[in-house]
């Protein structure tokens, strides 16, 4: 059998590109997209693409589908954040957080599921946060927007389930990345004390838990969500 195929989004920088160059290098042939260019990468194809806007979305799968024949990963990274309080945001910020991380994922995961529908197999890894859990202030629509990819992991693990197609979650913890850069240390620091591991999480950590969604041993576990740092 050739080459895996994976679809990484948000994959110009951070988590993402971390994702990229891990599988790239081993062996995968890895699609990524991003609202911008990303820098070359062996193995690596890159598309323009927000996320939230359905056409592109449609028509980037449309693309992979006319290449490559086919798709065994996908890894829905694409995210964004903004850490304020409910009284101080707005409706225009909500509704682009909702868009990009919970329709982005959604989108992302009906288009792969009917590449994936042929070949009955498949694994989907989507990205919650630890935010959920630890319900934390000053993260209202960003938390509940991954609250609700948790809950659409858990039911498309239902509807994908007797195709083969595997559905989980991570949930990191506070990473260094463009994410968290204007959260303020205090508010980074209540959060990792009220982990059971006090410390920021790291790009390895979450590869290691995504290694093991994509493992083919892997084919019973589905609809788990797990967070890091013991929350």
């Amino acid at each position: 059998m050739s080459k895996k195929i994976v679809l990484i989004t948000g994959s110009r920088k951070g988590i993402g590109r971390f994702l990229a160059e891990r599988y790239s290098s081993a062996g995968y042939d890895v699609v990524g997209c991003s609202r911008k260019e990303a820098a070359p990468l062996e193995n690596y194809t890159h598309f323009c693409v927000d996320v939230s806007d359905e056409a592109s979305v449609v028509n980037m799968f449309h693309e992979i589908k006319k290449k490559y024949g086919r798709l065994d990963v996908l890894i829905n990274n694409a995210g964004i954040a903004s850490m304020n309080h409910s009284l101080l945001t707005p409706l225009e910020t909500a509704s682009r957080i909702i868009n990009v991380n919970f329709c982005g994922t959604f989108l992302c995961c009906r288009e792969a599921a009917r590449l994936m529908l042929p070949q009955k197999k498949g694994r989907i890894v989507n990205f919650s946060t630890v935010a959920v859990p630890l319900k934390l202030a000053g993260e209202a629509v960003y938390a509940a927007s991954k609250a609700a990819v948790a809950t659409l992991t858990q039911i498309l693990s239902y509807e994908y389930g007797s195709q083969g197609i595997t559905v989980n979650a991570i949930g990191p913890t506070p990473i260094d990345t463009d994410l968290i850069r204007a959260v303020p240390k205090n508010k980074l620091d209540e959060l990792t004390n009220r982990m059971a591991i006090k410390r920021f999480g790291t790009f390895q950590d979450v590869g290691n838990v995504i290694d093991f969604f994509l493992k083919d041993e892997s084919d019973f576990v589905t609809g788990q969500i797990i967070y890091l740092g013991g929350v």
